[in-house]
């Protein structure tokens, strides 16, 4: 055992969470922390002796038992022995030494003085809750945009019927401070009011206010459900340019709220939803392939806090939802209407709001009948216009070509249906892995019935065991970068050695398990946030584990968009370097729990044949 101030601060200064601590508190602790050498011989005498201390690993390879008998291998930079200081009365610790190495141990008074930072405190409180560390997740300003509706609708409607006056729609504006009035018949909407109407259609034509309220009101206006969530709102309100959206029940359509741009402003602090009004505007395929160009550098110039990139892949799949209305539109503008009923469904990253830079299209037309010659032709025309229309608008062609434009991707209802069996009958490894990229589905344009129809004929299909099994295998197949000790497996990328694929070894794991346990459970819906939050509701997992994928999905996918911005590129590979080292350490915390979560779903789904 030895001293080595100087070697033990220099270590320590950049291990998190001591890099919050300032540089004399640091030399403080190096001065008084003691240097063991850890060797099979030597380890439970030494532990013993120095219990209950925080032991840091310098070097070396250990695997450590907690009270429980679960075992955690551990390498360089990892902690043990914090529980016992942070819970007293838990066991003493059992150390294997795999490999001896140099270990740190800072005593319980200095430690208890550590944890006054709270900061400090709350990275060691996450870690003896087995948790992802990212304090900026759960907090951040922008996870108000992912609660449904109704947990933030602070009061009720103010509702009026279609044939009382407007006088009388006035007064109750004025009485209860709104702007807006829900008009209902029968306690159903059948539009709005607003002091917008008072003002252009009362006081300015000279309108008498003795007439019924409907003569004034917007009919049939657009609204949202109350259990979908505040984007969902804002996203529709400024493709629509509107300023007030009624919130209806999911169950019965009763009106229950309303969202104002008041109540957004108040809320959001940036303005990264602005170029979804600048692409609803446009009037024909220059000005629109005008504004979405504008895209990549509008998000370089305003997305600098944690909580714009949250949003950011849903703003930028927005994005090209209306990109591709407006294409559609176009067409039918140049070749009329559409022969039959149809919808556009999209896949992948698109359809679960997650896209980023370097995202690619995947796409389908859905048509309501198997067509003729001169129906297939126009279809054709359409997938083409609409799928190179996208790629003028920087949204690159899919290299896999799942796109409309492949006649493949055109099918009835009842063909997507056949196909869908026959993959599920037979799910070869090649199959798998072409079906998982049609798992992810959303409708975007056309008749969105016939997508519905759809999901609910393929919904008892997807909860084929079986099927389940291979897909669970399947997920399984690939593992986060981590070794046997816990140590970051890198990959070389632009000369740099110490490189992580974030997309391909973490974001879509997560989304992977996701996916699965939602087939399983009969959940329709894409988005991998919403999944996690609904299957922690339904108790097809933990609320625990739910949110601790979502908080890690959510982490990953800020380092994602950080890097990219940051670095002007479109690929999803980081160096670890380029992390904090609390970054690190939530990196390795993150890769740890989706290892166990894509254990837990094999146990589950395919009886822990893996």
């Amino acid at each position: 055992m030895s001293d080595i101030p100087h070697q033990v601060s220099d270590f320590i200064s950049k291990s998190a969470p001591f890099d919050v601590l300032d540089e004399d508190k640091v030399s403080a602790i190096a001065t008084k922390t003691k240097v063991i050498y850890l060797t099979p011989e030597n380890q439970q005498a030494l532990i013993a002796e120095h219990q209950p201390s925080l032991f840091l690993i310098q070097t070396g390879q250990f695997t450590v038992y907690d009270e429980n008998g679960i075992a955690r291998f551990m390498s360089e930079g990892d902690y043990f022995g914090f529980t016992a200081l942070i819970e007293t009365g838990k066991g003493q610790i059992q150390v294997e030494i795999d490999s001896p190495g140099v270990v740190y141990c800072i005593a319980k008074p200095i430690f208890d003085e550590c944890m006054q930072n709270k900061v400090f405190a709350k990275f060691f409180h996450a870690a003896k809750d087995d948790v992802l560390q990212n304090q900026a997740v759960s907090d951040s300003n922008s996870m108000w945009l992912y609660k449904p509706l109704h947990e933030q609708l602070s009061k009720a409607p103010i509702q009026i019927e279609q044939h009382d006056s407007i006088q009388l729609a006035a007064q109750k504006m004025s009485k209860h401070g709104v702007s807006s009035l829900i008009v209902t018949e029968d306690d159903y909407l059948i539009g709005i009011v607003t002091d917008r109407d008072l003002r252009n259609r009362v006081v300015a034509e000279g309108m008498d206010i003795n007439l019924g309220v409907s003569t004034i009101m917007t009919e049939n206006p657009a609204y949202v459900l109350h259990n979908q969530n505040m984007f969902s709102a804002i996203s529709l309100m400024s493709e629509k340019n509107i300023h007030h959206l009624p919130v209806l029940h999911a169950d019965d359509r009763s009106p229950v709220g309303m969202v104002t741009t008041s109540d957004v402003i108040r809320k959001q602090r940036g303005n990264v939803l602005f170029m979804i009004g600048e692409l609803s505007k446009t009037a024909n395929l220059y000005e629109l392939t005008r504004i979405a160009w504008q895209i990549p550098q509008y998000f370089a110039a305003n997305a600098k806090r944690a909580g714009d990139f949250d949003i950011a892949g849903k703003v930028l799949s927005q994005a090209t939802d209306i990109m591709t209305r407006k294409l559609i539109a176009f067409f039918i503008e140049q070749h009329g209407p559409a022969p039959m009923g149809y919808c556009w469904v999209v896949y992948g990253s698109q359809a679960r709001e997650d896209q980023t830079m370097g995202s690619d299209q995947d796409n389908a037309l859905l048509l309501a009948q198997s067509p003729n010659e001169a129906e297939a032709e126009y279809f054709k025309q359409m997938a083409e216009y609409v799928c190179k229309g996208l790629g003028k608008c920087g949204i690159k062609l899919c290299d896999g070509n799942i796109m409309a434009s492949n006649p493949e991707l055109r099918l009835s209802v009842d063909d997507a249906v056949v196909q869908a069996k026959k993959w599920i009958n037979q799910p070869t490894p090649e199959a798998i892995l072409a079906f998982n990229i049609f798992l992810d589905a959303r409708a975007v344009e056309g008749d969105r019935t016939l997508f519905k129809n759809l999901q609910q004929r393929r919904k008892p299909l997807f909860k084929n065991d079986f099927f389940l099994a291979a897909l669970a295998r399947n997920a399984n197949s690939d593992a986060v970068p981590l070794s046997v000790f816990n140590k970051f497996v890198y990959r070389k990328h632009n000369g740099k050695k110490d490189c992580i694929n974030l997309k391909v070894n973490a974001i879509a794991l997560i989304n992977n398990l996701a996916r699965l346990y939602s087939l399983s459970a009969g959940i329709t819906i894409p988005n991998t946030v919403e999944r996690l939050n609904i299957l922690g509701q339904i108790n097809a997992i933990t609320t625990e584990d739910a949110d601790n994928l979502r908080d890690i999905w959510l982490f990953l996918n800020r380092l994602r968009w950080r890097h990219q911005l940051r670095n002007n590129v479109t690929d999803n590979i980081i160096s670890v370097s380029d992390l904090s080292s609390l970054e690190r350490h939530q990196l390795k915390a993150s890769f740890k729990s989706i290892h166990r979560a894509q254990q837990a779903v094999v146990m589950k789904l395919s009886g822990g044949v893996a």
